[in-house]
């Protein structure tokens, strides 16, 4: 099993930026891909950010692309999400998921994500 718990959310100004923090612990040995996501009130769960720990490639969502970066700490075992130029409609609970071993397909879709965490509220005021 492996634990996650998200850190760094808030509430800032359109324009302002946030680093969001995930630790991992438990078996982490075997972590090959985390992910963040993002849920806002009535809207389905999106994926925003994905790094394959192993070759240090990124995803990004198209809605996030260019304002967002995805990066690992394997020291630390913690994934952070670094976003700049923050909008109204970034406001959402952010997830951080992880999976162990080799998948298939990248990006990894959400439902491939075997460990989540309990998120952590972002909050842009216009």
């Amino acid at each position: 099993q492996v634990q996650l718990v998200e850190s760094g959310g808030g509430s800032v100004q359109a324009g302002g930026s946030l680093r969001l923090s995930c630790i991992a612990s438990g078996n982490t040995g075997d972590v090959r891909y985390m992910g963040w996501f993002r849920q806002a009130p009535g809207h389905e769960r999106l994926g925003v950010a994905d790094i394959d720990i192993g070759s240090s490639r990124t995803w990004y969502s198209d809605l996030v692309k260019g304002r967002f970066t995805v990066s690992y700490d394997n020291a630390k075992n913690m994934v952070y999400l670094q976003m700049n130029n923050l909008q109204p409609a970034d406001t959402a609970v952010y997830y951080c998921a992880a999976i162990n071993g080799y998948y298939g397909r990248w990006p990894v879709p959400g439902a491939a994500y075997k460990f989540w965490g309990r998120g952590t509220q972002v909050t842009v005021s216009s």
